[in-house]
């Protein structure tokens, strides 16, 4: 057994990986994919992704110098306090092409995966059931990330014939909280959570009768300001305030909950989203047959 006094503990897993056992291999290649998910893991969890028996996560840890698996993380976790990198939360800056590859997919998995498992499906039926009989939807947002959700989320309402808006300028926020009112409701994305003005206007509309729903962390102000909150929580990112793991989370709950929704509104909502593929099949920008009106305009050149 080796000490992981003498080098990094990271350094040392990755020296020693093709000197282990299958089993505690496994165990080490699933540590080194995500370390900083790993520290935080259960040991049924370790053994569950790994493939191998909890005992086998202790023989592990002891290889490596460890009388218990808690104090395998403990030393884990302060060596990645040393050397955590500041190009991805995985990622480290001596890694090969498919190294940083191979990561950076499996953190959006398990990101993903850990989204499953937390996810309160009650509170997205509730605010499915809440859009399904609104009189009017605007969707606040602030940021770019926020911005392209919100504008992701109104397309889809407005696909299902919810009457929609997406807005991200301050002042146009407040205009909408004044108008909403009862039976009206305000969308608030913000991963952080935390732009003042846009609270100040969830809050407004709020005290207008209008329903506020928050997707974003929760414990922010944001969170506390809202009546329905579709919570999401995302390892923090090394370089963005808004990482691609939140990106992808907030999109997966936007299609669910739209999903949801369209099961709620039912034949008619099936019907126009069948209308409307079909209609952008015939007539899109992207369509062949909006090719063909092109190529029958007058002036128009055909490219080679």
């Amino acid at each position: 057994m080796i000490s992981s006094s003498a080098s990094g503990l990271l350094q040392q897993m990755r020296e020693r990986l093709e000197q282990l056992p299958d089993a505690q291999r496994r165990v080490v290649q699933y540590v080194l994919q995500d370390p900083r998910e790993a520290v935080a893991a259960t040991v049924e969890h370790l053994a569950q992704q790994a493939g191998v028996s909890m005992p086998t996560i202790v023989r592990t840890c002891r290889s490596f110098g460890h009388d218990s698996v808690r104090e395998f993380m403990l030393a884990l976790a302060q060596d990645l306090a040393v050397s955590g990198s500041y190009i991805h939360r995985s990622v480290l800056a001596e890694d090969a092409v498919q190294d940083v590859a191979s990561k950076i997919v499996h953190a959006a998995v398990s990101s993903l995966a850990d989204l499953g498992r937390r996810m309160d499906v009650d509170m997205i039926d509730r605010v499915a059931t809440q859009l399904a009989q609104a009189r009017r939807i605007d969707c606040y947002s602030v940021g770019a990330a926020s911005t392209f959700m919100a504008n992701e989320l109104q397309s889809r309402l407005f696909r299902l014939g919810r009457t929609a808006n997406a807005i991200f300028d301050a002042h146009q926020q407040l205009v909408s909280a004044s108008t909403l009112g009862p039976g009206g409701v305000a969308f608030v994305i913000s991963h952080v959570g935390r732009m003042p003005y846009t609270i100040e206007a969830a809050r407004f509309a709020r005290s207008q009768g209008a329903t506020v729903v928050a997707l974003t962390q929760p414990g922010t102000p944001l969170a506390e300001a809202a009546d329905l909150l579709l919570a999401v929580s995302v390892p923090q990112d090394a370089v963005m305030r808004v990482g691609t793991e939140a990106y992808l989370a907030h999109l997966v709950i936007i299609e669910i909950l739209t999903v949801r929704l369209a099961q709620k509104l039912g034949p008619v909502a099936t019907r126009g989203l069948q209308q409307f593929k079909q209609l952008l099949h015939k007539h899109g920008f992207d369509s062949v047959g909006y090719e063909g009106v092109l190529d029958q305009a007058p002036g128009m050149e055909q490219d080679d």
